[in-house]
This record gives C-alpha cells, structure tokens and sequence, in this order.
C-alpha cells in the first residue's frame, strides 16, 4: 500500500469540501503525513452598474476577502490539529484548477484529497469542474470525494 507523506486538501467550504477534507485528515492520521488545506481565492470583482470604483475601494474589498478566507482556514486547520492532524494552510490566488495543480507540484503532494459536487449533464458543462480540470494535469494522484452520499 503506497504511504503518503503529504496530503493537499483544497476546499472551498462547502459540503463537498467538508466530506473531502474528513476523507483527506484520516488519510493524514493513518500515514502521519502533512495536511495541506488550500482555498483558492477567486479576484474580487466589485459589481457597480454605471459607477467608478476608487483603486482604493476595490483594494479593499480584495483585503477583507483574503482575511475572511484566512480566517476560515484557520478554524479548519484549527479543528484538524486538534484531531490530531498535522495541518497548515495555504491561502491562494488565481484561477482553482491551475492553483491547485501548481501547489500540488510546489508542495510536492502525493495525493490531492478534493470534494465534487457530483454535477452531470447542463449544469456540469455550464457552470464547469474544478476537479475534472485539476484530474489530468495532477502531478500525483487524485483522490474524489462526492458531496453527497
């Protein structure tokens, strides 16, 4: 049985998310391995109809979305120690799939541990997988975990 020695877990705190990183801290428990819990933060872009809004502003709205990102990091990595897992964050920027493959690569994961939704048919082509993306240009294993049961 291959023994892993770090684990990357992105979540983007839904239910997924949640089943995936339960999957992903008992796969860190059994192998003493590292757990490296990842959210991707998507730019912020502010929406205002006809309005300006002032560099200052949007550095703003960008500031707020990074610590409220942080801050729920924390509280996961916060709960995982406290199983007993050895976990850390990292809080990233950019498009999820192509973030999440170049920490997998940085990071030297042996297996990336990430929920689906599970969509199918319309609403997978149209609103898309950040696991069907990340699946193919994975530089290690790739382990799914279907939001519901």
């Amino acid at each position: 049985m291959t023994r892993f020695g770090r684990i990357l877990a992105p979540t983007d705190f839904s239910a997924a998310s949640t089943r995936a990183l339960a999957r992903a801290a008992k796969l860190a428990r059994v192998n003493r391995a590292q757990l490296i819990v990842a959210y991707v933060l998507a730019p912020v872009l502010p929406f205002v109809g006809d309005g300006y809004v002032p560099p200052a502003t949007y550095a703003e709205l960008e500031n707020e979305a990074r610590e409220a990102a942080q801050r729920k990091l924390d509280a996961v990595v916060a709960r995982m120690t406290k199983a007993g897992v050895k976990a850390r964050s990292l809080l990233l920027e950019g498009a999820a799939a192509d973030q999440i493959v170049r920490a997998a690569r940085k990071h030297h994961a042996d297996v990336i541990v990430m929920g689906t939704h599970g969509r199918s048919g319309l609403s997978r082509f149209l609103l898309g997988s950040v696991a069907q993306r990340v699946l193919p240009l994975a530089p290690c294993a790739v382990l799914t975990v279907r939001g519901r049961g």
